[in-house]
């Protein structure tokens, strides 16, 4: 156990990481035409040699033969987009990104990597939010390998280790958040986009990380109720709606209302007493806040008949 609390194995690898100190470096290389100059003029000498060499030994050709094979093994070629990971013997040596035809050690084992940037789209996942309703939620995350040492040594597989790993930071964010805020103040999948978006690229990015894996962006794809439930929870939305569309409507005519005693009292159109003024207000709420036209009443007698 070191001083973080974090467990180790041999004293040299960390349990679920990488091992200590295996981090992406160059590794020694030549350029390609070099290699295959070389062992293609040993390959010549050598036939040369065994072909000059008649009835006598044939062992010094045979040597020069071996050798310019081992050169032209040593030839690797590396497209863009790839980088290959040179071990020896199971010691990391180095990655190899430059482009084109490289010489290494031909007793080397270079493994090819992709350093392109891929994408990664998770099914659709059905989960409970944090109020416990069922619903159903996909995204997309962009990534790319960052360090071609880690990614090869870190995890067996890296394309797997990044769909688990996005499958379960997507369920985590979704179980931390309720579908719909319903007017309080808490932050919500529908409502806050944004930076429900943020806060799983960053848990994404955190879970990925010791797989040398950097995430360039995520967005959710999906975002609904599960159907077992879609149907009451529209109702309940549209209820919700509603309500508060009848609080504003009553809002407004209680301001139009006030503005229209307030103007008949400072232009001194009308004057009306307590109970007068009741029945005006009243007429203008039904007025103002119904959902069908009214009907009006021509009064033809004096104010109070």
């Amino acid at each position: 156990m070191d001083a973080a609390g974090r467990g180790t194995t041999g004293g040299n690898a960390p349990v679920g990481g990488a091992p200590v100190g295996v981090v992406e470096r160059e590794a020694a290389s030549l350029p390609g035409g070099i290699g295959l100059v070389v062992g293609l003029a040993l390959i010549a000498g050598g036939i040369a040699l065994v072909s000059s060499a008649g009835n006598g030994s044939h062992a010094p050709g045979a040597v020069v033969l071996v050798l310019g094979v081992l050169a032209l093994a040593g030839l690797t070629a590396v497209a863009p987009g790839q980088a290959r990971v040179v071990t020896l013997f199971g010691r990391y040596l180095g990655t190899v990104r430059t482009n084109g035809l490289r010489w290494l050690n031909p007793f080397t084992k270079r493994q090819r990597v992709s350093t392109r940037i891929r994408n990664h789209e998770t099914e659709t996942l059905k989960v409970n939010d944090a109020d416990g309703n069922p619903i159903e939620m996909a995204a997309v995350v962009v990534w790319q390998i960052a360090d071609t040492a880690q990614a090869a040594f870190g995890v067996d597989d890296v394309v797997d280790f990044v769909s688990i790993q996005t499958d379960t930071a997507v369920r985590h964010i979704a179980g931390s958040f309720p579908y719909d805020a319903r007017g309080e103040a808490r932050l919500s999948l529908r409502e806050n986009a944004e930076e429900i978006t943020s806060r799983l690229s960053a848990e994404i990015a955190d879970r990925v990380e010791r797989a040398g894996v950097v995430v360039l962006e995520s967005r959710i794809t999906r975002l609904s109720y599960a159907p077992e439930i879609a149907q009451a929870m529209l109702r309940r939305q549209q209820a919700d709606a509603i309500v508060a569309a009848r609080q504003r409507l009553v809002e407004g005519a209680v301001g139009m209302v006030r503005s229209a005693l307030d103007q008949l009292a400072e232009e001194e159109v009308v004057e009306l007493d307590e109970e007068r003024k009741a029945v005006m207000v009243s007429n203008l709420l039904v007025v103002l806040c119904s959902d069908h036209a009214t009907q009006p009443v021509v009064n033809t007698g004096t104010l109070y008949q």
